[in-house]
């Protein structure tokens, strides 16, 4: 059985450890829903010799005209192999993956290398702002890799589902719902068409699982609350949100709290499932 790495990594441990000479590849993937691109931020200051992650040209797919697939679409294993290779992603060398903060983007990566077969793999702990706290250096420019790297995406290391396999979830399973607790009763929708949650799945909030630091909780905090509600209890669970970020948030929690490995992820999520207006939607 291949040993797997903690999924998170802190900004102490890993200065520490790249102190001592261990060679890991940084990527930089800041990124927030609505908002232009923080590439230009990433040029004014990363960690040094990170490289630059475009989220909706890398993490995710064109979006299609009808919404099939959702506000951010399964990326293939084509656009995403080409993407991690052009930030020099390689196949013998460990990725550390950071976003701003509370780790909403690093996640989507983070379950998308380790779907696409990148299994050493983590996520700092806290992104840049941990980094900063913790008297992290930072460099300015882009370091963009001189060669290309040779990571070889092969798909199917964890489990993905599609609309078909969230509702067999929510109907004979336990499928969760990441999002905020108003967006999952169906109030103050902002962002979708139309309001709601997929019948039968169960809330549970993707950023209630970090505290005011954007640090996750303990493994024993995360355990404590999946295990209050029954999560352990399920031979199968899934997870879902609007497209695909929080419910990739939540499977990394998940792992963390050593609770269940490998949620399914419905990556199109609400905004895929609302494209089918046949689709039952229920309301709290």
């Amino acid at each position: 059985m291949t040993h797997l790495p903690h999924p998170l990594v802190s900004a102490h441990r890993l200065a520490a450890r790249l102190e001592a000479g261990e060679r890991f590849h940084l990527l930089d993937v800041r990124w927030a829903l609505g908002q232009p691109s923080m590439h230009e931020a990433y040029l004014h200051a990363h960690l040094p010799g990170a490289c630059w992650v475009e989220f909706e040209d890398a993490l995710s797919d064109a979006v299609s005209d009808d919404g099939a697939g959702g506000r951010h679409p399964m990326p293939s294993l084509d656009r995403f192999q080409d993407a991690m290779r052009a930030a020099g992603v390689r196949n013998d060398v460990p990725v550390v993956v950071y976003d701003a903060a509370n780790g909403l983007a690093a996640a989507r990566c983070w379950w998308l290398l380790r779907y696409f077969g990148k299994l050493d793999v983590q996520v700092l702990d806290g992104g840049l702002a941990a980094w900063k706290q913790a008297g992290g250096a930072l460099e300015g420019g882009d370091p963009t890799p001189t060669q290309r790297g040779d990571f070889i995406a092969t798909p199917r290391h964890l489990t993905l589902v599609d609309a078909d396999g969230a509702e067999e979830l929510a109907a004979r399973h336990l499928l969760v719902d990441a999002r905020p607790a108003d967006r999952f009763a169906g109030q103050n929708e902002t962002i979708d068409p139309v309001a709601g949650h997929i019948p039968g799945a169960v809330n549970i909030p993707a950023l209630s699982n970090i505290g005011a630091d954007g640090c996750f909780l303990t493994s024993d905090d995360l355990a404590t609350r999946f295990t209050a509600r029954g999560i352990p209890r399920h031979e199968r669970v899934g997870v879902y949100c609007g497209s695909g970020v929080q419910a990739a948030h939540l499977a990394l929690a998940l792992e963390v709290s050593g609770v269940f490995d490998d949620p399914a992820v419905y990556i199109g999520s609400w905004s895929d499932w609302i494209s089918d207006p046949e689709r039952p939607v229920e309301r709290d």
